[in-house]
């Protein structure tokens, strides 16, 4: 591939054109110069060789500013290449920071799916049968049903809670009952027996009456 093809940057263009303009006018010099030698130097022959030498002369003044200016271009370019690299790399390390960040919260999400919750656990009524209880919940989203749910089952729990605390104050008023009453059968037996230790002198007397 040719440098014409390779090269597209408008001051390298020019500096290529210059470099073989100027390259022309040197071997355009060097053969004169050497005609010169051969032949007797005419004034035309001279004022032609100055002439080339001139144009040469400015040939290589112009490819001194172009260089100067394409050695200007090339520190300009490779600051902005060292820049814009910095800034690459920069976002190079905030992406690979978001690939970190993502796969962390995608391990933090497939272990709270894969957690064995308590609520899971809970003996709720199906679906179908508390929304047949509770028609109001009919558009909830998966998440407010199991809420609702849970509250369902919270609240019926907290019924038979207190349904279980008033049968056991009933079952401790009865226990308490049957005991006061225990006591009195026992007092009544010793009472009883004291009465018929205290008749017995008298059913003697009737029994030895004629």
């Amino acid at each position: 591939m040719s440098v014409d093809k390779i090269v597209n940057e408008s001051t390298l263009i020019a500096v290529l054109q210059i470099s073989d303009q100027a390259r022309d006018q040197a071997h355009a010099l060097l053969r004169l110069a050497d005609k010169a030698r051969d032949a007797r130097p005419l004034a035309e022959l001279q004022a032609e060789i100055a002439k080339l030498q001139k144009h040469l002369f400015t040939s290589i003044s112009q490819l001194r500013g172009l260089h100067r200016t394409a050695c200007i271009s090339a520190r300009e370019t490779k600051t902005f290449t060292s820049e814009a690299r910095q800034e690459v790399d920069r976002l190079h390390l905030q992406l690979q920071n978001l690939y970190y960040e993502q796969r962390h919260l995608q391990g933090e999400i497939s272990a709270c799916e894969s957690y064995d919750h308590k609520y899971q656990q809970l003996p709720l009524i199906p679906v179908q049968e508390f929304l047949a209880q509770h028609p109001d919940h009919a558009n909830d989203d998966e998440n407010d049903l199991m809420i609702a749910r849970i509250d369902h089952e919270r609240a019926k729990r907290e019924a038979l809670e207190q349904q279980r605390q008033e049968l056991l104050k009933r079952k401790q008023k009865l226990i308490a009952d049957n005991k006061r009453r225990k006591d009195d059968l026992a007092n009544l037996d010793q009472d009883l027996e004291k009465f018929i230790d205290a008749a017995k002198p008298i059913m003697e007397l009737f029994e030895k009456a004629p």
